[in-house]
């Protein structure tokens, strides 16, 4: 199956038509051309719709996942779709609360807008409709909770491995009540596992679980031990990431608040994806591990992928381990020794033809933050083909790295070939639809976080004319761009 051709859709890409021969951009990456054709057209959900439970839907881009068996295109040239839509572990800008994680479901409907101009902007052309939305589970059928994990101990369950948990008193949002202990799951990363449940990665692990269609955690997948944060010769799954209540997210929860090894705070799995024939998983750790210059954006820039067999879900099987290069961006408001930064990445897709797509990015610029221009925000491509595979003791054990404290990849090792493709900040294309990227802070401004990738075919079928509309959604924020 060729890839030819992207047009995307769901949150800040284009799509053009599937004749058009035009294109905004063109990348070949190991003998594979991917052309972006156009911004295809945005849509938003309001920052004060809710769910079925009360609750604001909030950031909803921390993942998003295409029901491949629902998507149609309409006579009328419209398509119309399933979509599943992770948030973070609640809305935590000033501490971290006692939210359970859940994933909504949407039905959309997207009518492509490709004669709209700078001059004579689209008005939103992807429409979303709240259907549903299931809450999360632990194995004990005990609610999950976003609360930083606690820095030690842990919950056991037979048939698990040890599991982060969060310990709180009273009802874990400053009033009355009893108390508990909960697994603590920040959510990043999703795939629909074909029987209507789903995978998800986490950061506080950094671990992958499985979830039934009911919500209810039926596995989880422990990385090696060299992503396992460790303090004080111990695990410590905590994030240094304190409560609201009753601290209002002031003041460190652990000592040293930087793990020195394992995978850095607020810096786990957030990429995750799946083989097109859904026997294999792969994920992606946010930036380096510390013990391999995690903790500085400096220094992050060689980060882990892993890949699972999973073709018996109940028994998932560690497969290989390869080392993504992610791109560097120079920060114009820092100094030399400051630069360059490594872009960190949000999102993996897995394609048919055996290469990734990866959203990578800056941070700290856009809608709410000092500054409001992107310097780097992109949806690029990887290839493991030619990469080294690391899997085994010498790099996986707790205090083994691939990379020097200030980030030198170790000798002997080939990294994935990673190549550029498509900028999101391109404000030509964005004007075309009233949103920008730097400029004044107004309701086209695009958001700081961008955090996930969804792929499906143009022909509303099975793309066999090679061309796909990609999307992306932020991830925290109001607004979605297609």
């Amino acid at each position: 199956m060729s890839l030819r051709k992207f047009l995307p859709v769901a949150s800040l890409f284009g799509l053009a038509t599937a004749q058009s021969d035009s294109y905004i951009n063109q990348t070949a990456c190991n003998g594979k051309t991917y052309t972006y054709q156009a911004l295809g057209g945005y849509g938003y959900i309001p920052g004060t719709a809710r769910d079925k439970f009360g609750d604001t839907i909030g950031g909803i881009g921390s993942a998003i996942a295409m029901d491949r068996k629902n998507w149609e295109k309409l006579d009328n040239g419209s398509y119309t779709g399933v979509l599943w839509a992770l948030p973070d572990r609640g809305w935590n800008t000033e501490g971290t609360l006692n939210f359970q994680a859940r994933v909504h479901k949407f039905d959309i409907i997207f009518t492509p807008a490709s004669n709209a101009t700078v001059k004579n902007p689209s008005g939103n052309n992807l429409w979303f409709v709240y259907n549903d939305t299931v809450l999360f589970y632990g194995p004990d059928g005990t609610p999950t909770t976003g609360l930083d994990a606690d820095g030690s101990g842990h919950l056991s369950y037979a048939g698990f491995p040890d599991l982060p948990v969060a310990t709180y008193t009273g009802d874990g949002f400053g009033g009355s009540g009893t108390g508990g202990r909960r697994v603590s799951i920040d959510s990043e990363g999703l795939v629909l596992d074909g029987a209507g449940g789903w995978w998800v990665s986490d950061e506080y692990g950094p671990y992958i679980y499985h979830f039934n269609s009911t919500g209810t955690m039926v596995a989880a997948i422990r990385p090696p031990d060299a992503f396992i944060p460790m303090r004080n010769g111990s695990e410590s799954f905590s994030a240094d990431s304190p409560y609201y209540y009753p601290d209002q997210g002031s003041g460190d929860d652990v000592s040293p608040a930087d793990n020195p090894t394992g995978r850095d705070n607020n810096h786990g799995f957030e990429g995750l994806s799946i083989s097109s024939d859904g026997k294999a998983l792969y994920t992606l750790l946010q930036a380096a591990n510390n013990q391999e210059g995690g903790l500085k954006s400096q220094t992050e820039r060689y980060t882990r992928f892993l890949s699972y067999d999973i073709s018996d879900p109940g028994n998932p099987l560690y497969l290989s381990e390869y080392v993504v290069p992610l791109p560097l961006w120079t920060d114009p408001t820092a100094s030399a020794s400051k630069n360059p930064k490594t872009a960190a990445q949000s999102e993996i897709h897995a394609l048919p033809n055996g290469q990734f797509l990866i959203l990578a990015r800056d941070s700290g610029s856009g809608n709410g933050q000092d500054s409001t221009e992107s310097i780097y925000r992109q949806i690029d491509i990887f290839d493991i083909s030619n990469a080294t595979d690391i899997k085994g003791t010498k790099y996986d054990c707790a205090s083994c790295a691939i990379a020097s404290s200030k980030g030198a990849l170790g000798s002997g090792i080939k990294t994935a070939t990673y190549c550029g493709w498509l900028d999101i900040n391109d404000n030509e294309e964005l004007e075309r639809f009233g949103a920008h990227n730097g400029g004044d802070t107004d309701r086209g401004l695009l958001n700081e976080k961008w955090e996930s990738i969804a792929v499906v075919p143009v022909d509303g079928k099975e793309g066999a004319d090679g061309e796909w509309v990609s999307s992306s959604f932020l991830g925290k924020g109001q607004r979605e761009i297609c």
